[in-house]
């Protein structure tokens, strides 16, 4: 026999971001225009001692939530970017308020990073690791400065005041401090920083244009006070600086060619723009400030939208802290980590978005094609086992008391490397009591009194007998074997062809040697397409049916090979015969595996799908 497949380790291959082939023969979406373009320009030059021309992008993520589905498509797109051009590739935490952000996030978005393959801290890819926090220096300096230029100014209204004075697209905003003197805004932004005024006192403001048809562009603000401690920073600021102040710099500052943001960014882009040209303005070799600053381009796409989910942050946390989940790797969510705990292979998610594509048009994507992606990976990489979700005994009364029959079992029919493994058969077994019915409809293939049937890989039985208790319900079965039959073949006659048909394969499990699990059968977590649509709450379309958890018997090589990694924080996947994909979760122990249903065999949301 064949050595089998190790699934001590999770199944599936190596984390990495290289295209499929099929990715390779499509032709080039609209930023690989730009930037092949760019390239035979020269636009950005070339990296240092190379005539490779430069790449270089990043993800950017805010640490105050975990990264979900919507992420995987801009990680995967920057970070393959890279890897197509021979660029870099950064992971940047924009951590900028510290009122929401912390630790935890910024380690569970490296891991997810990682996990995709984004190639920031090792390769010939890696940019690096960074934070915005470590630059608020230099965006302190860059503030000062616009401030001495009359670029910007400290303004005492409130927020609210500024919404009042906000203005409409004809009627300009206002502003009573925007002429403020230079000194007297370089000594009230020094104050703030001092923490000497409380949050919401003031605000430094761009000075743009107060009646722009872009609200973005009236007079934005570049720092709000807050006074909470930074998870990188300590105490050392009491002030912030906004995103669309630090955005732009933090690209500037690491040298990113291609700035990659989605399609919410692009009324954003002219105020990028306008901060880093400010800046820029009035420098040169002779200037007191210095030599100009690096422009990034920034580019916009439209974000990943499945259907079936929700992807705000606000609402996932939401969801999490009213318990609705179990947290934010409950594997109903949407989120990365939930999907690596559900027993998503990364490779899934990388195909998903490739198959997605890249457009500037908004629209919602079906979930199912990331199921089916799921599935494509796991049928080629997930090693066969049986197990029983809900155990119906079975007596073979003509099968020897005391006698064990080992038959050989293919690990995986996608992959003849992963050789046979063994599998125990006895007089009683189980089988699943959907796979029953004492009175069956027409074209009922499975099991039912006087019918035939294959067990997957073992004989032919057929029902002889039915057992019920004092009410009537049925308790086991009892049935006959065929001898003839072994290894799940019907025998052959003189003319080689079979002597007999059955139309119905069931799989089953050793009752001896069966070992006790608890199965999670997880689904999606909403019913409805677009959750929150048809009330205007997202919570009115939980999905009642999303976790179902039963006690289930597996086969004794499963419960041996289901390992979990605590490291890579993965399962061991396979797929149970006839049931799905499964992993092992991490809240197995030594006596009492958990197994998480990551996705079924076929799409029982399909429209044309019908019941049982």
């Amino acid at each position: 026999m064949n050595a089998p497949v190790n699934p001590s380790k999770p199944a599936g291959k190596p984390a990495q971001a290289s295209p499929s082939p099929a990715s390779e023969e499509r032709s080039l979406n609209f930023l690989e225009q730009i930037i092949e373009a760019d390239n035979a320009s020269g636009k950005w030059g070339s990296w240092d001692g190379s005539k490779t021309p430069r790449v270089h992008t990043r993800f950017p993520p805010e640490p105050n939530g975990y990264l979900h589905v919507g992420h995987a498509k801009s990680i995967c797109l920057n970070s393959g970017l890279a890897k197509k051009y021979g660029g870099k590739f950064n992971l940047r935490f924009d951590d900028t308020n510290p009122a929401k952000e912390e630790q935890e996030y910024v380690d569970s978005i490296i891991r997810d990073v990682k996990w995709l393959g984004g190639d920031f801290d090792t390769g010939p890819n890696a940019g690096g690791l960074f934070y915005a926090s470590n630059y608020f220096d230099q965006m302190y300096a860059f503030a000062v400065e616009l401030i001495k230029k009359g670029r910007a100014y400290v303004c005492q209204l409130s927020g609210d005041e500024v919404s009042a004075r906000r203005g409409t697209p004809t009627v300009p905003a206002t502003s009573p401090w925007r002429d403020r003197p230079a000194e007297e805004s370089l000594r009230l932004l020094d104050e703030m920083r001092d923490g000497k005024h409380a949050n919401g006192a003031m605000t430094l403001r761009a000075k743009i244009d107060l009646a722009s048809p872009n609200f973005n562009l009236r007079d934005p603000v570049m720092y709000r006070i807050v006074h909470e401690e930074h998870h990188n920073t300590g105490k050392k600021w009491c002030i912030y600086p906004m995103y669309d102040w630090a955005h732009g710099l933090e690209d500037s500052l690491e040298g990113i060619t291609h700035s990659i943001c989605t399609l919410e960014f692009e009324n954003h882009r002219p105020l990028y723009d306008w901060f880093i040209d400010a800046i820029n303005d009035g420098r040169g070799p002779d200037s007191e400030w210095g030599m100009p600053i690096h422009h990034p381009q920034q580019i916009e796409f439209a974000k990943l939208r499945p259907t079936y989910t929700v992807m705000s942050k606000r609402n996932l946390l939401k969801m999490v802290e009213e318990k609705v989940v179990s947290g934010w790797d409950d594997p109903r969510m949407p989120t990365i980590s939930a999907m690596r705990r559900r027993g998503y292979p990364p490779e899934a998610l990388r195909n998903f978005v490739t198959d997605v594509g890249v457009t500037k048009v908004e629209s919602y994507i079906d979930v199912g094609r990331l199921e089916n992606a799921a599935r494509d990976v796991l049928n080629k990489t997930a090693p066969r086992a049986m197990a029983v979700l809900r155990p119906l005994k079975v007596t073979i009364e003509n099968w020897p008391e005391g006698k064990v029959d080992e038959l050989d079992f293919v690990i995986n029919p996608e992959d003849a490397a992963a050789g046979k493994r063994k599998v125990p058969f006895s007089r009683v077994i189980y089988i699943e009591r959907d796979d029953f019915m004492e009175n069956p409809p027409k074209k009922f293939f499975r099991l039912a009194p006087g019918a035939e049937v294959r067990l997957r890989w073992a004989y032919f039985i057929t029902c002889t007998g039915v057992e019920k208790d004092a009410a009537g319900n049925i308790t086991g079965i009892r049935a006959t074997y065929d001898p003839a039959t072994r290894g799940g073949d019907a025998p052959v006659g003189p003319d080689g062809t079979p002597t007999k048909k059955v139309k119905g394969t069931i799989h089953w499990v050793s009752a001896e040697h069966a070992v006790a699990a608890k199965v999670r059968l997880f689904d999606r977590l909403f019913s409805a397409e677009t959750p929150g649509e048809r009330t205007g709450n997202y919570m009115d379309d939980l999905n009642p049916n999303s976790l179902e958890t039963v006690d289930a018997l597996v086969e004794p090589w499963l419960a041996q090979h289901a390992s979990y990694d605590h490291k890579s924080l993965e399962g061991a996947r396979f797929q149970f015969e006839r049931l799905g994909y499964f992993c092992i979760d991490k809240d197995s122990a030594p006596g009492g595996l958990i197994f998480n249903r990551s996705v079924t065999l076929k799409d029982s949301w399909a429209k044309e799908a019908k019941p049982g």
